[in-house]
């Protein structure tokens, strides 16, 4: 499975150099592990509410390559790398949309807590049955 998106660098992104600010990269993969995650079925509203789990970063590897730049069009692609019983990967790369060229390179560790921050030692069955290996993507 896989989430591709493509947004505009906005003058908001940048710092003070001209380049897109190195945490605005972190809003964009947030958001493409929230879409792919929807598109297979979780429902985050519902895992806090109801189920009484929350699937938070627990490690973040990026690696910087380029700088994006104001008015650049940049593509957001995710994929799930890896599922242990009690974590998820994600593979993210953050690229311009219109010549490819990488701007960051990133794998992200998402577990599953309960809403007081406790650990779970194990996936929940209701991520168990989303987080199967179907959904894994290597490329």
């Amino acid at each position: 499975m896989k989430n591709v998106f493509e947004d505009n660098v906005y003058y908001g992104d940048t710092d003070a150099y001209g380049v897109v600010w190195h945490g605005a990269y972190l809003r964009w993969m947030e958001k493409g592990r929230v879409l792919l995650c929807e598109e297979i079925g979780v429902d985050f509203n519902d895992l806090k509410e109801n189920k009484d789990v929350l699937l938070p970063v627990s490690s973040l590897n990026i690696r910087y390559k380029s700088s994006a730049k104001i008015g650049e069009k940049i593509s957001v692609k995710t994929t799930i790398s890896r599922i242990t019983p009690i974590s998820v990967t994600f593979h993210q790369v953050i690229s311009n949309a219109e010549t490819g060229q990488v701007h960051t390179d990133a794998e992200l560790v998402g577990v599953a807590v309960n809403n007081e921050g406790k650990l779970y030692r194990r996936f929940p069955e209701v991520l168990k049955e989303i987080f199967t290996e179907d959904v894994i993507c290597n490329d």
